[in-house]
C-alpha cells in the first residue's frame, strides 16, 4: 500500500502503541479515583499534558483534552460566544473545516450573524477583510493555521493581531499544522488553539484545545470535576498517553519534517501537472503545507479516480475525509473557484515522511494509466 492521505489520518507510531498499552491492560484505573491504584494514573495525564504543551510552546495549564478536533473547535467557539452573550457577530472563513464551517450555519439558525470571508483563486485570505468585517458586536474569529484539502497557510499571527487590536477572541483551527511547522503560541496573539491527535501518529479519539491563561472559558461538556473543571467526563487516560507520546515525538521531528516531504510532494505534483494533460494546481504554489497537493483533473470524475488507484493500493482523497460520503462539490474549492461546475473532480494528496521517491514513481504510473483508461 501507498498512503497518500495523511491529512485525513495519520498511522499511530509504535512508540505511540507502546506508551498506551499500560492503560489498556494493568493501569485501568479511573484517575479521578482517591484510591492510589486509580490516583497514581493522574501522573500520566499530566505527563501527556505537558508533552502536548511542549509541541506548541504553551503551559501545561493551558492544555483541555477533548475527544476530537471537532470538540476542540466546537468548544473555543462556544466558550468565546459565552464570555459576551451580548455580541452576536462571528467572522470564519469559506473555507473552514466542517466542524466549524456547519457549525457556523448553526449559529445563524440562532439568531447570530456570521461573516464567512472570502478567498482568492489560489485560496488567500486578505486580511483587509478581516478588518473590514470587525465590529463591536464581533464576538470571536475563528479562522484555520492551514486547509484540510488545499494545504493553503493563512497569516494567523497577523490576524491575532488585528484581533487583539480590536478586543475580539481569536480561535485557530490548528489540526493540519501540528508535526509540521514550528508552533510557539507564546509568541502568538491566540486566545484558542484546537489540535486532534491522529494527525500526528496517535489514536483517533482525543485530541486538545489550548486555551490561554487569560482567555474565558466555559465547559462544553458538563458533569464531573476532570480537566481542572472545565470538561466532564472519565479521561480516556490511554489516548491522552498516546497522544501526549506522539506530540513529543513530533516535536522532535518537526524541523526535519519539510526536507523530509516536500521533495517528494514537488516530485508528485510537478509530475501530474507537466504529464498528465487537463490537470490544475488548486492552492497557492508556496504559501502552502509541504506535504499537501490538491489537483483537478478535468473530465475525471474523482471517484472513479480513486477507484482505479485503490485497486492498485494507492490511497488518496477527494477532499475531506469528513465529508468523503457527500455528493456536494467541495466547499473549498467553490469558494476558491465559483465558476467551476464540478468540484467532484479533484484529488488530495498528502504525503508523509515514511514514504520514498520509489512510492512517488509507482503512484505517478498509477495515475497516468488511471487517467488514460478514463479518458478512454
Amino acid at each position: 500500500m501507498i498512503y497518500l492521505d495523511h491529512n485525513a489520518t495519520t498511522p499511530v507510531a509504535p512508540e505511540v502503541f507502546e506508551a498506551m498499552a499500560p492503560y489498556l491492560t494493568d493501569e485501568w484505573g479511573n484517575p479521578s479515583s482517591s484510591y492510589r491504584f486509580g490516583a497514581k494514573l493522574r501522573a500520566a495525564l499530566e505527563k501527556a499534558r505537558e508533552q502536548t504543551a511542549e509541541l506548541i510552546g504553551s503551559y501545561a495549564g493551558e492544555i483541555l483534552f477533548t475527544s476530537c478536533a471537532t470538540e476542540s473547535n466546537n468548544a473555543a467557539i462556544h466558550a468565546a460566544l459565552k464570555a459576551r452573550p451580548e455580541r452576536r457577530h462571528v467572522v470564519t472563513s469559506a473555507v473552514e473545516h466542517s466542524s466549524v464551517f456547519n457549525y457556523c450555519m448553526e449559529l445563524e439558525t440562532e439568531g447570530y450573524r456570521v461573516t464567512y470571508l472570502p478567498v482568492d483563486r489560489e485560496g488567500l485570505l486578505k486580511t483587509s477583510d478581516l478588518e473590514a468585517s470587525l465590529s463591536d458586536d464581533t464576538a470571536v474569529v475563528s479562522v484555520m493555521w492551514a486547509n484540510n484539502e488545499t494545504g493553503v497557510l493563512f497569516p494567523v499571527e497577523k490576524i491575532g493581531e488585528i484581533c487583539k487590536a480590536r478586543g475580539v477572541l481569536f480561535h485557530c483551527d490548528a489540526v493540519q499544522v501540528a508535526g509540521k511547522l514550528v508552533m510557539d503560541v507564546r509568541k502568538m496573539p491566540l486566545d484558542y488553539l484546537s489540535l486532534t491527535g491522529h494527525k500526528f501518529n496517535a489514536p483517533k479519539g482525543v485530541g486538545a484545545l489550548y486555551v490561554h491563561r487569560k482567555a474565558p472559558f466555559s465547559p462544553y461538556l458538563y458533569g464531573g470535576h476532570q480537566e481542572r473543571g472545565r470538561r466532564g467526563g472519565t479521561e480516556n487516560v490511554a489516548l491522552i498517553a498516546g497522544m501526549g507520546r506522539a506530540a513529543e515525538l513530533a516535536r522532535g521531528k518537526v524541523v526535519a519534517y519539510e526536507a523530509q516531504v516536500r521533495p517528494m510532494r514537488d516530485q508528485l505534483e510537478g509530475s501530474i501537472l507537466k504529464g498528465i494533460p487537463r490537470t490544475e494546481l488548486n492552492g497557492h504554489n508556496a504559501l502552502r503545507l509541504a506535504n499537501t497537493s490538491n489537483i483537478t483533473f478535468h473530465g475525471i470524475e474523482s471517484e472513479a479516480l480513486l477507484l482505479l488507484l485503490d485497486e492498485e493500493g494507492i490511497c488518496a482523497s477527494s477532499g475531506s475525509a469528513c465529508l468523503a460520503d457527500s455528493d456536494e462539490p467541495s466547499h473549498v474549492i467553490r469558494a476558491m473557484k465559483p465558476e467551476v461546475k464540478s468540484g467532484r473532480q479533484m484529488i488530495r494528496f498528502s504525503l508523509g515522511p515514511e514514504l520514498t521517491l520509489e512510492d512517488i514513481g509507482r503512484a505517478l504510473d498509477a495515475l497516468r494509466d488511471a487517467a488514460a483508461a478514463l479518458r478512454g
